[in-house]
């Protein structure tokens, strides 16, 4: 066990490993304090500018991108990827995946939230349910898009390129989404983005550590 320990830090490497430090720090000391702010606060101010200086066909568009990068959508494309490795016989990869999305899900919506209990951002145009803190849809979309296409890219090279460009212009769009939607507060999506890139860099990292102790053995 302490061997797989030492594999998988040094999969993980010395900067990853600083980074998820980092995060958890300012999430145990900042993160209460950022559940207090409210009204009148700097997140308040950001928002507010944001809403004011958007156009409203961009608006609309972005409330659409919102909805659709819902619980029930984003279940849906989860199960296609995992249908898609389940047919190609890639199991490690639907492991990781399962691991990744269901890890994170578990994470956000159990830990985080309930721990830190910070309430939306008034005047939301659609009404989300549950805490603020941190962003579900941030964290997830960065998992969930970002791991497929690091495991994808391994069999389809050339594909490379194309699926981590539109998966970056999509979570791009779905993190912008929420903060015209006025679902999470700008804070919010930073803590969301540390939390997802931290549990992505140690999915991926316990992926290789598997892969390489697996090798002489593969999967049928």
């Amino acid at each position: 066990m302490g061997h797989l320990l030492r594999d998988w830090l040094r999969a993980l490497g010395p900067n990853r490993a600083g980074i998820a430090l980092v995060s958890a720090l300012l999430l145990v000391l900042i993160g209460p304090r950022l559940a207090r702010l409210g009204k009148g606060s700097f997140d308040d101010v950001l928002l507010d500018q944001l809403n004011a200086h958007i156009p409203e066909p961009l608006g609309q568009l972005l409330h659409g991108v919102y909805q659709v990068s819902g619980a029930q959508v984003s279940a849906v494309l989860v199960l296609a990827v995992l249908c898609f490795l389940a047919r190609k016989r890639f199991w490690p990869e639907l492991i990781c995946l399962v691991i990744g999305t269901g890890g994170i899900v578990l994470l956000v919506d159990r830990l985080f939230k309930p721990w830190f209990a910070r309430p939306r951002p008034e005047l939301s145009l659609l009404e989300p349910s549950g805490f603020s803190f941190p962003s579900g849809h941030t964290a997830g979309s960065l998992v969930f898009y970002f791991l497929s296409c690091t495991l994808l890219a391994a069999h389809y090279p050339r594909l490379r390129k194309p699926m981590f460009v539109v998966s970056s212009l999509w979570v791009s769009l779905v993190w912008l989404s929420t903060l015209v939607s006025r679902a999470h507060w700008p804070t919010d999506l930073l803590a969301g983005a540390a939390i997802g890139y931290v549990w992505l860099s140690f999915c991926l990292a316990g992926f290789t550590v598997w892969k390489r102790h697996h090798r002489s053995s593969p999967l049928p």
